[in-house]
């Protein structure tokens, strides 16, 4: 059942990857002989560029190099054994079921791991199963089918009421999971592409009457690894863990056009606990990264907040949002979260919290540590009139409380404004510290580090300025200036 490969010889390998000095044979001395074997060669060439069924556009299609599977589990197979094709024609859903029905009557044996080999898998939804890993070769391509018919209709997400886009039921993710355990995918960086140019298309013509769907999902789930993988193009959020415990994500690609690709957020954790995202790199046309925990009232009365979260080591881009949010669904409460050593560049906004009256939750115990911010509009953002609502039910007296948030080693350079923490009677921002902070700025205005109603500190040197609400100390703690400014507000939108 496990496809057995046979590894290159020593010497193929060498004549692979390493070009010796050319050396013209006397057979081909001749001008006229040797441009008559280039010519030759030429076309040969051509005879092994092919027209990807998929996307219409020409590309070579290159032998990957040979690289075994392991076998994670007790027991693999194949998609093939189950009658996979893999031409980007052929429609794979049955051979997908058939596989993990196979392996879930393997749980009380360790489970099983199913082999995508190379190739485009075409396929429509299917569903994983506990104690299972979906293994993606190199060169391996599940592609989502692009017409809606075949994507199943779901309830709406408890903790987000009638609906996210649409009243109504929500279409499921390409990969689904609910109530499951040890759940694996990774592989030798397989893509996992769902295929979204026509969900985006018709999403912004409202030809779309139900939410568009996540490309992975899995839900009420706990003992998730995925890694070493390619995510591109979904529909909607990416990859959403969806009140999973104990999750991992480690070593994944998340690519999407960064304009005109929308909603695609890369990862959401969405009232999740003990969860590790490092070693990432997202491109994505939305928030690289969104930590949220339900929508207004059914947020609230959902009540799963997400806490215990750490990101780290990884390169982010959004040219349209943030590289890593927290909210603006955040109703069951965030906390507990470390950022650290993080690279956002080229993007509109670097890191920021978003929420409104009418959350309800909080937002506290965040830190984030060494920051690199290159060519970034807004450095650091806590915004808290993000006012879109899921109906007109919510309760506008449920103010979130945000506290207890630090920004140390924060540096860049071509930045417009590096802070914006725009708090408000209702809302004040309290308890927040920056440390060892220099980012180089494109504007030379006054007040570029923009506070309303915050209270805070400044411990050192911090460049630029920072604004008159925040408490100064020197570098060993000692107070220098206590600000009588709490209040006061210098947020200017126009730059």
């Amino acid at each position: 059942m496990v496809e057995t490969l046979t590894p290159l010889s020593s010497s193929s390998r060498w004549t692979q990857f390493h070009h010796p000095r050319p050396w013209i044979p006397p057979l081909f001395s001749n001008h006229k002989t040797l441009l008559t074997a280039l010519w030759i060669a030429f076309i040969f060439s051509i005879l092994f560029w092919q027209r990807d069924s998929t996307t219409g556009i020409l590309f070579y299609r290159r032998d990957f190099p040979v690289m075994v599977m392991p076998k994670l589990r007790p027991t693999a197979f194949n998609l093939t054994d189950f009658g996979g094709v893999g031409d980007g024609v052929t429609l794979n859903t049955a051979a997908f079921e058939r596989a993990v029905l196979a392996i879930s009557k393997l749980g009380k044996k360790g489970g099983g791991q199913l082999n995508v080999p190379p190739g485009y898998w075409l396929t429509a939804p299917f569903n994983l199963t506990s104690h299972m890993t979906l293994f993606l070769a190199e060169g391996a391509v599940i592609l989502g089918i692009d017409d809606e018919k075949y994507w199943p209709l779901m309830p709406p997400l408890p903790s987000y009421g009638y609906g996210r886009e649409h009243i109504g039921p929500r279409y499921g993710s390409l990969i689904h999971g609910q109530n499951l355990k040890d759940i694996v995918i990774t592989g030798h960086n397989g893509t996992i592409n769902g295929q979204g140019q026509a969900w985006w298309k018709k999403y912004k013509q409202r030809l779309l009457n139900n939410t568009r769907g996540p490309l992975v999902q899995i839900m009420w789930s706990s003992d998730i690894v995925i890694s070493n993988v390619t995510l591109r193009d979904s529909p909607f959020w990416t990859l959403h863990p969806y009140d999973c415990k104990n999750v991992t994500m480690k070593n994944v690609t998340i690519l999407a056009p960064i304009f005109d690709a929308p909603n695609t957020d890369g990862i959401d954790p969405d009232s999740c606990e003990d969860m590790l995202i490092e070693d990432c790199y997202i491109s994505v046309g939305d928030d690289g990264i969104a930590i949220k925990s339900g929508w207004d009232q059914y947020g609230i009365s959902y009540g799963r907040p997400s806490t215990n979260i750490v990101i780290r080591n990884l390169v982010v881009r959004s040219m349209v949002s943030a590289g890593i949010s927290i909210g603006s669904e955040m109703s069951g409460g965030v906390s507990n979260v470390t950022v650290e050593n993080v690279h956002v560049w080229s993007s509109r906004r670097a890191v920021r919290i978003k929420t409104a009256a009418g959350r309800g939750g909080y937002v506290r115990h965040i830190a984030y540590r060494n920051l690199t911010f290159v060519n970034v509009r807004v450095g650091i953002v806590i915004k808290t009139d993000y006012n879109e609502h899921p109906d007109g039910e919510f309760d506008p007296k449920a103010v979130p409380i945000l506290e207890d948030i630090s920004y140390v080693s924060v540096h860049g350079e071509g930045v417009r404004v590096p802070v914006r923490i725009h708090g408000n009677s209702e809302i004040p921002v309290k308890n927040v510290t920056f440390r060892d902070m220099s980012v180089g700025i494109t504007y030379k205005k006054k007040h570029i580090f923009q506070c309303s109603h915050v209270q805070g500190r400044v411990i050192g040197t911090v460049f630029p300025a920072p604004c008159e609400n925040l408490d100064l100390y020197d570098e060993q703690g000692h107070l220098i200036r206590r600000s009588d400014s709490l209040n006061a507000s210098d947020i200017d939108y126009d730059f």
